[in-house]
């Protein structure tokens, strides 16, 4: 059994539907991501699980116990730890009365609270900080403040909700390693939302993408990343080269695909978890500019290889992106940066049939 069971949720906001009865479980010690746009459900799945929202259908089991069905539990009983993303922490109060102030609402002995409060503040690396007031402290220390005090009660799960938003880009990648690496050793089973894609890949054990209310798939970010379920996912998780076509034979022994684009009349196209015939299907020839090889002269004997011209080229430091126009269509590819064509030069790409699949 799953320690955090999400069953049928549905959850409206008057005529909107911010989550369409989704089925999601948690396994123990797991950090699973809530990844989408903003108005896709992610906060509001979190904030249900958190007790902070209540679903109109549904149920969500934590270590076995139903948080709605028998009775709703409410955020105090459910044995959580939350970090928001604007902190919340309260400025009239120092670091140390920050941390602990769960722990005196629940009237635990003075003794055992600075010893709850040594560990916690050692854990997230503020020791020495614990007389400082949060107006004394960085971004980032005040959101380790936020962690310490969702840790310190020892939560059967952690919450996080897009905590690194607020954070300047390089603070957000160190403590997004840190995060991944405490909860690890903590052992507790989260759940964290983010809308940043390279954040949810770094730092989940599994990914939900969410779009309008629905998890459109569930997986590793390798299998995301490599197998997209539709347009969308692949458009949000990383970049993604769309050639509009249509299948004009399917090759069953190969689980590959001939589709007629504007630009070629056969464009040799890799089909995932497709066992019927799509022959005359309106698809997507899809591939990420990583995986599209470049060569200036052109190779012989060579499949899926097109002529085409460098419309805009784009330094960014390790790699350069060219925007190569084949006919009419754009397609974007990462290259290396020391290669030497330039705007207006023609060269040839290859679009690797094993990395050009079809998407709906």
């Amino acid at each position: 059994m799953a320690f955090i069971e999400i069953q049928n949720l549905y959850k409206c906001f008057k005529k909107v539907v911010a989550i369409n009865r989704i089925d999601l479980h948690v396994q123990q010690g797991e950090m699973l991501t809530l990844l989408g746009p903003s108005g896709c459900g992610k906060t509001t799945t979190l904030r249900c699980i958190a007790g902070l929202e209540k679903p109109e259908e549904g149920d969500i089991v934590i270590d076995g116990k139903p948080m709605l069905s028998k009775g709703f539990v409410p955020p105090s009983k459910r044995g959580i730890g939350m970090v928001f993303q604007n902190y919340a922490v309260w400025p009239h109060m120092k670091v140390i009365s920050n941390i602990v102030y769960g722990l005196k609402i629940q009237k635990l002995a003075k003794p055992k609270i600075k010893e709850k409060a040594a560990q916690v503040l050692a854990l997230v690396g503020l020791e020495g900080l614990e007389d400082r007031y949060p107006a004394q402290l960085s971004g980032g220390q005040q959101q380790r403040v936020a962690l310490a005090r969702a840790l310190v009660g020892n939560p059967k799960v952690l919450l996080l909700d897009e905590p690194l938003s607020n954070l300047d880009a390089k603070l957000r990648e160190e403590l997004r390693f840190e995060i991944k690496n405490l909860v690890r050793r903590m052992g507790i089973t989260s759940v964290y939302v983010t809308h940043d894609q390279a954040e949810a890949m770094v730092i989940s054990d599994r990914i939900a993408v969410m779009d309008a209310g629905n998890v459109v798939q569930l997986g590793t970010a390798q299998e995301i990343y490599q197998e997209p379920a539709n347009r969308f996912v692949a458009d949000f998780i990383g970049t993604m080269n769309f050639i509009p076509g249509e299948v004009v034979e399917t090759l069953k022994d190969k689980d590959a695909v001939y589709v007629k684009t504007e630009f070629s009349p056969r464009l040799l196209c890799h089909r995932i978890n497709h066992t019927s015939d799509l022959s005359g299907a309106k698809v997507y020839a899809s591939i990420r500019p990583e995986d599209v090889e470049v060569f200036p002269d052109p190779p012989t004997h060579m499949e899926n290889l097109f002529q085409g011209t460098i419309i805009h080229k784009a330094y960014l430091g390790n790699f350069l992106n060219f925007f190569v126009r084949v006919k009419e269509t754009m397609i974007r590819v990462q290259v290396p940066h020391h290669l030497p064509q330039g705007e207006g030069q023609e060269l040839y790409l290859f679009l690797n049939p094993e990395k050009c699949v079809i998407l709906p």
